[in-house]
C-alpha cells in the first residue's frame, strides 16, 4: 500500500540549518504527548528532562527552555508555577493546538520569550511516532518561533506557522481529519455489527487505508461511490436502510452526502 506520508509545504524559515545542540529543555507533563516528545528528544540526543507538575519548578531551574504539555485548562497555572525559574529559564512554550500564547502571560511577565509547538499527529501513547508529522509553531518573537522550529526539525517534524488569531480554525481542521474520522469509522463498523456482520473493523480497515492514501494522492478526485456517479437511487436506498437499522446516523449521512455532492 502507498505510504500516507507526503511532502508538506514549509515556510521559508525551514531552510535555517539546525545546529547539533539545543539548550536544555524541560518538558512539563508526563502524559501521552509529553512522553512522546521526550522520547523523541532523547533519541536525538537532546538534553531533555520530563517532569510532572510536582517536579516542574526544579526541572525548569535546570533548563533554559520549557515546553508545557498539560490539558489546555491547566496551561496558565503551570506557567505561573514555573515562572520562578525565569531566569535561567528564558523560553516557555505550550503544546496546545487551540490555546493562544496569552495563556503563557505569567512567563512573559517575568521576561521570558514564549512559543507554541503542536505536532499535527495522533498520539495514542508515549511511544507514538512523530517523525514525518507536520508541526504547527508560533512565537511571541522571532527568537521564540525559531526555537520552536529548530526543536520540531530535530525531532523529524515539518514546522509551519499558524497565525494566533486562526488557531481555533486550525485545530478544528485537525479534529475533523483525525478525531471525526475515528467517530465516522466507528459508526460504519457499528452499522455492520447491527446487521450481523462480525469483525467489522478488520473488514473495513483496508478500505479506510486505501481511501486515505488515495485522498493523500488525489484530494477531492479520490471520491468514488454512488454520489460521485450521480446514482441518487442508491443513495435513497442507503437512507431507507439507515432509517431501519440506525436512524440516529441519518443526519450524519445526509450532511456528508451533501458535502460529497459539492465535491464531485
Amino acid at each position: 500500500m502507498r505510504e500516507l506520508e507526503r511532502d508538506l509545504p514549509t515556510d521559508a524559515d525551514t531552510s535555517i540549518s539546525v545546529p547539533d545542540t539545543l539548550p536544555p529543555l524541560a518538558i512539563v507533563g508526563a502524559g501521552r504527548l509529553g512522553g512522546a516528545l521526550a522520547k523523541a528528544a532523547r533519541e536525538e540526543g537532546l538534553d531533555v528532562t520530563l517532569a510532572g507538575r510536582e517536579t516542574a519548578l526544579q526541572a525548569c531551574r535546570d533548563a533554559e527552555a520549557a515546553l508545557i504539555c498539560v490539558p489546555d485548562s491547566a496551561i496558565r497555572d503551570v506557567a505561573e508555577s514555573i515562572a520562578e525559574a525565569i531566569p535561567p529559564l528564558r523560553l516557555v512554550g505550550h503544546s496546545s493546538g487551540v490555546t493562544s500564547l496569552e495563556a503563557l502571560a505569567p512567563a512573559t511577565d517575568r521576561g521570558a520569550a514564549i512559543y507554541s509547538l503542536h505536532p499535527l499527529q495522533t498520539v495514542p501513547g508515549a511511544d507514538a511516532e512523530l517523525v514525518g508529522a507536520a508541526c504547527a509553531v508560533t512565537g511571541s518573537e522571532r527568537q521564540a518561533e525559531r526555537f520552536a522550529r529548530r526543536v520540531a526539525q530535530r525531532l523529524g517534524m515539518r514546522p509551519f506557522t499558524v497565525p494566533e488569531e486562526r488557531r481555533a480554525a486550525y485545530h478544528a481542521a485537525a479534529s475533523i481529519a483525525s478525531n471525526f474520522l475515528v467517530a465516522l469509522e466507528e459508526s460504519a463498523a457499528d452499522l455492520l455489527a447491527r446487521i450481523g456482520i462480525e469483525d467489522a473493523r478488520e473488514l473495513l480497515a483496508p478500505l479506510v487505508r486505501t481511501t486515505a492514501a488515495n485522498w493523500a494522492d488525489h484530494g477531492r478526485h479520490a471520491l468514488t461511490g454512488p454520489i460521485a456517479r450521480g446514482d441518487e437511487a442508491t443513495v435513497a436506498r442507503h437512507v431507507a436502510a439507515l432509517r431501519e437499522h440506525a436512524p440516529e446516523l441519518l443526519p450524519l449521512y445526509e450532511a456528508l452526502a451533501e458535502r460529497a455532492r459539492e465535491l464531485r
